[in-house]
């Protein structure tokens, strides 16, 4: 790859190893050697500073900034733990970027005891009173949905903090917020799907898009990342088989039904996923599919309808059509039904999901 840096130089010293040096503008016989390399996320930065003749040095992380017992300290070793999880497998990128937003909303709110009034949580003691964390949650009174994953956060992080010796209590454990679910997602109804297939013709990365999500079921983590290499044969017939991201979640097989085989099959441009940019590239994450289905979603004039809309609506669809709790359940990746422990397994589970997809089998696409 050509790097597009004045005055950078790529040199590989005797032992192999490469270094990367920047001639300061203005004077072409100094040289600084860089402390990172081009994918690091502060090159660009460093190199700008050699530029000039300045030698670049990283500004400390927040837990190294931390003094050592503060909340800010509890609050991103907690983080590092749960980006160790992450680099491991155990733990889902989206949970860490969710709950690193929690953290710097936490070590940057003012506390409100007498002692401590006007101070930031960040230099507080990490052994917060409960009375003041019960005020801290009831800044996001106007948003509960907020509050109550905030509080899990809370909990979670006083909870690991707790099994490590650094906390003798949990002070979040005894708290609750004032919650009421709204039932997430708009569903889409038959009539929303028709307005967006109306505006989308078949043949566009939009329509495939909808048609994916409907005759899957699958959530748009997995949307962006599925493709041929996840095609089957059984029986003779084409089907889908992958492992939900989501952590937790069951194997999926189900068939691609007519309207998907179709949706894929008239595609101009192939990738190895099914969805891509408007360049035909794939996805680098799902936040980049979900970004460019708002805006198809906007164009049909659905500006409130999303991705798990649709997910909510071909289960609402398939039990219409006298789908089980079970067949569905086969065909979402489900792993309990309701609050119970009970499993479909291998080949019953694919058995179900045949038979809650030949629900859909028929509908008008």
């Amino acid at each position: 790859m050509r790097l597009k840096y004045p005055g950078l130089i790529r040199d590989v010293m005797p032992s192999g190893n490469v270094r990367y040096l920047v001639r300061v503008k203005g004077n072409a016989s100094k040289r600084l050697t860089l402390s990172c390399t081009p994918d690091d996320p502060d090159f660009h930065e460093a190199y700008h500073a050699a530029r000039q003749g300045v030698s670049f040095t990283r500004p400390p992380t927040p837990l190294e900034a931390a003094r050592r017992g503060t909340v800010s300290w509890l609050a991103w070793s907690y983080i590092a733990h749960l980006e160790s999880l992450v680099e491991g497998g155990e733990a889902s990128p989206l949970t860490v970027k969710q709950r690193k937003s929690f953290a710097a909303e936490l070590v940057a709110h003012k506390s409100s005891a007498v002692n401590s009034h006007g101070r930031s949580y960040a230099e507080l003691p990490m052994n917060i009173p409960q009375p003041e964390l019960a005020r801290f949650l009831d800044t996001f009174a106007a948003t509960p949905g907020k509050a109550r994953n905030m509080l899990k956060f809370l909990r979670a992080m006083y909870l690991w903090a707790k099994g490590r010796g650094h906390v003798t209590i949990n002070p979040a454990a005894g708290l609750s917020v004032a919650y009421r679910n709204m039932g997430g997602a708009t569903p889409w109804t038959l009539a929303d799907l028709e307005k967006y297939r109306n505006t989308h013709a078949r043949g566009t990365q939009a329509h495939l898009t909808l048609t994916l999500f409907m005759f899957t079921a699958c959530r748009i983590g997995d949307a962006f990342q599925l493709g041929r290499g996840h095609e089957i044969r059984h029986e003779g017939a084409p089907w889908l088989s992958w492992q939900p991201a989501k952590r937790g979640s069951r194997p999926v097989e189900i068939p691609i039904l007519p309207p998907l085989l179709a949706a894929i099959r008239s595609q101009s441009v192939i990738g190895p996923t099914y969805l891509l940019t408007a360049h035909g590239q794939p996805y680098r994450s799902a936040e980049g599919l979900r970004n460019r289905f708002k805006k198809w979603c906007i164009a049909a004039g659905l500006p409130d309808r999303s991705s798990h809309g649709i997910r909510k609506s071909a289960g609402h669809l398939l039990s219409l059509h006298g789908a089980t709790q079970y067949e569905i359940m086969a065909i979402h990746g489900h792993a309990n039904a309701s609050t119970s422990e009970i499993y479909t397994r291998g080949v019953e589970r694919q058995r179900l999901a045949a038979s809650a997809a030949s629900k859909l089998a028929n509908l008008d696409w």
